[in-house]
């Protein structure tokens, strides 16, 4: 089977994707593309007021993502491996949910334009969990800017991307139940995920193992 030279990583804020980005790139040896998050000057203004500073932190997402995705054209993607904990056109989802018509309009043109220049990567892992769960996370993690983040927003983020890799199909897409499985305590849940995404090779695959809880 083919070798998945860059892989990305996605899921809803707290589900996990720079833990396995991370595991995955130590695993292979590959370079590893962390977004930066915290470098957005909006985003604590945001998390308060979402209405009034939704343009400007989706504007600056769009631009840094696609600042960071294109400096992916050093790497020889196929001899290479990447991990990335993001995937470019996830940046659509927050659009759709937090944009009124006439800025949303006005974002797809640009990001029509900058998604050109991304490279698709050889196949995505979705990592779905609950709402419950998200939220926990978010809190043991202690972000600041999260602080006053809400369960409601969450939810909502859940389903917009349930909705969107539902209906993905341009690249290879693992969608992963993460209910049962703990990639950090428990190896063999790692290995098996793994084992996982280095299998699958076209359309939509669901991987939900029967760990424990």
């Amino acid at each position: 089977m083919p070798r998945k030279n860059y892989v990305a990583i996605e899921g809803v804020i707290g589900a996990g994707k720079t833990t396995l980005a991370t595991m995955l790139a130590k695993e292979w040896g590959a370079h590893l593309k962390l977004e930066v998050v915290e470098e957005n000057p909006f985003l604590a203004q945001f998390y308060q007021d979402m209405r009034g500073y939704a343009f400007q932190t989706q504007l600056f997402f769009l631009l840094s993502r696609h600042r960071q995705q294109s400096e992916l054209k050093q790497f020889d993607l196929f001899m290479e491996r990447v991990v990335s904990d993001y995937l470019f056109a996830k940046d659509r989802i927050f659009a759709n949910i937090t944009l009124d018509d006439n800025e949303l309009a006005l974002y797809k043109r640009l990001a029509d334009l900058l998604e050109r220049e991304v490279p698709k990567p050889d196949i995505v892992v979705y990592l779905q969990a609950s709402v419950e769960s998200l939220m926990g996370r978010i809190r043991r993690r202690g972000r600041e800017f999260e602080r006053d983040m809400s369960s409601e927003y969450i939810e909502t983020l859940n389903e917009a991307y349930n909705y969107f890799f539902f209906h993905y199909d341009a690249a290879p897409l693992l969608i992963v139940n993460t209910a049962r499985i703990n990639l950090v305590t428990r190896e063999d849940d790692f290995e098996d995920l793994v084992q996982q995404i280095e299998r699958h090779e076209h359309g939509t695959a669901y991987y939900s193992p029967g760990g424990r809880v």
